[in-house]
């Protein structure tokens, strides 16, 4: 049986949610969130929540793991079975072991990881709730608790996705944008530096749609950059 597409950008301009086309969706960020975790961070997306945990820098067992020169990262990204509308299975997936590499990589890039050869840190993002953007609130969070964990970086990473619905490009899209658009474009970066750590494509854009996609998601992600360093603010210098 087939669903008939939902109105996603309303006759007035707006999305189906009410927000611009340039408008995040409500965002909330908490750093040290577990105490049994080095470091931790709890952001929302909307009703997209994730919590991602940070172990080490700590001796790398098995001692085969080590590399010699820096430290190794390793990164879990989860959806718990409860996530999602649908029962998911708590097997990790394909599509769990791809991000869990994606996100990966673009904390690879951020992280001195020179300064602690021969051990590992153990990066667990878990998506409590999934609403659109979990890959990209993952790599935010994540990001956030490494810096709780008072892991030396080269800067933070923020990173939200952009959409095409209704031939419209959209800041930080949900699952409804994600499941009926055209396209999505998660976008990573490290705002002081301008360096982007993630850019993923699905769907097709212009090469003129692929620039102001890029353009919106930059604007976007200075909010969030903003509100990752006050999360990170409220508890070292606010006794939060």
């Amino acid at each position: 049986m087939m669903h008939e597409k939902p109105i996603l950008i309303r006759e007035d301009g707006l999305r189906h949610d009410g927000r611009k086309p340039e408008d995040l969706r409500p965002i909330k960020m908490r750093v040290g969130v577990l105490k049994n975790a080095d470091g931790s961070a709890l952001v929302e997306f909307g009703k997209t929540k994730v919590i991602a945990a940070v172990y080490g820098p700590r001796e790398a067992k098995p001692r085969h793991v080590a590399l010699p020169d820096r430290a190794l990262i390793r990164c879990r990204y989860h959806m718990a079975p409860f996530s999602t509308d649908d029962r998911k299975s708590p097997a990790p997936s394909r599509r769990e072991i791809e991000l869990s590499k994606v996100i990966r990589e673009a904390l690879e890039a951020a992280v001195f990881t020179e300064l602690y050869p021969r051990t590992t840190i153990d990066v667990f993002i878990e998506v409590l709730q999934a609403d659109g953007g979990t890959r990209t609130t993952g790599l935010t969070a994540a990001s956030l608790a490494l810096a709780d964990a008072g892991i030396p970086m080269r800067d933070l990473v923020a990173a939200v996705a952009v959409g095409k619905v209704d031939g419209v490009l959209v800041l930080d899209i949900d699952q409804l944008e994600d499941e009926y658009g055209e396209a999505d474009m998660p976008v990573g970066i490290m705002p002081n530096l301008g360096e982007i750590v993630l850019l993923q494509l699905n769907g097709v854009l212009t090469p003129d749609e692929f620039r102001k996609a890029l353009d919106l998601a930059y604007r976007g992600l200075k909010e969030v950059y903003r509100l990752q360093k006050e999360a990170l603010y409220r508890k070292y210098y606010s006794g939060y």
